[in-house]
């Protein structure tokens, strides 16, 4: 009789627990699902992307440069003269472009054997030291200049060479040209000059053959179109 029970009991106790784990289970699951559900509402990582508006800097496309310019030009045996020309230059390429020159300068000076010999080297009424030229230069060691903390412009120095004609003391002269500049970009269409070129011909001006070098040195301003 007393096994009975106690196997009654072993019975009832079983089903209690197993009940109970049924119950707990279902809980269980319940109480997870809003756990999901919220995992399920806000992913890890936002697929969305802001998007910026970026508006890409204009590029120039002026190919044509024009040039004025004032300096001083040596005149070999004629000292030191002012001289006004202009320039008109055509950029090929980012680096290689054509010039061609016109200038003259004012009235030459006197030679040492004009003032103390008077010696007549015949000008008539024109001392003016006239030239023109034709020339192909490169840009090299492009850079920037940095005037301050908060002003940059692009700059580059160049080299350039030609042949053109010197009209001096009444007479043409075919003339070799070289040289080199500096040139910074004020703005976009504006730029600054700095030249200096030698001028070479054969004359004999001074009563002998010879090939002269008369050395110029310029500041110019010029503008892109």
């Amino acid at each position: 009789m007393e096994s009975r029970i106690h196997l009654l009991l072993l019975r009832a106790a079983a089903l209690s627990l197993l009940l109970a784990a049924t119950a707990g289970c279902s809980l269980l699951g319940r109480s997870r699902e809003p756990a999901e559900d919220a995992n399920a509402s806000s992913p890890v990582i936002d697929p969305r992307i802001e998007r910026r508006e970026v508006s890409p800097p204009k590029i120039d496309s002026e190919d044509f440069e024009v040039t004025g310019y004032y300096g001083m030009l040596s005149v070999e045996d004629f000292g030191t003269n002012s001289v006004i020309g202009a320039r008109l230059a055509y950029h090929i390429t980012e680096g290689l472009f054509a010039e061609a020159t016109l200038a003259q300068t004012g009235d030459v000076d006197q030679t040492s054997a004009e003032i103390l010999g008077n010696y007549d080297l015949s000008f008539g009424s024109d001392r003016k030291y006239k030239y023109y030229d034709l020339s192909l230069g490169y840009n090299l060691l492009p850079g920037e200049v940095f005037i301050g903390r908060n002003h940059a412009f692009n700059s580059a120095f160049y080299v350039l060479a030609g042949a053109g004609n010197t009209t001096f003391h009444n007479e043409d002269m075919f003339t070799l040209s070289f040289g080199g500049g500096y040139r910074i970009l004020l703005t976009d269409a504006i730029g600054l000059h700095f030249d200096v070129r030698d001028h070479l011909f054969d004359d004999d001006i001074s009563g002998e053959d010879k090939t002269t070098h008369n050395i110029e040195f310029t500041l110019g301003l010029s503008w892109f179109f």
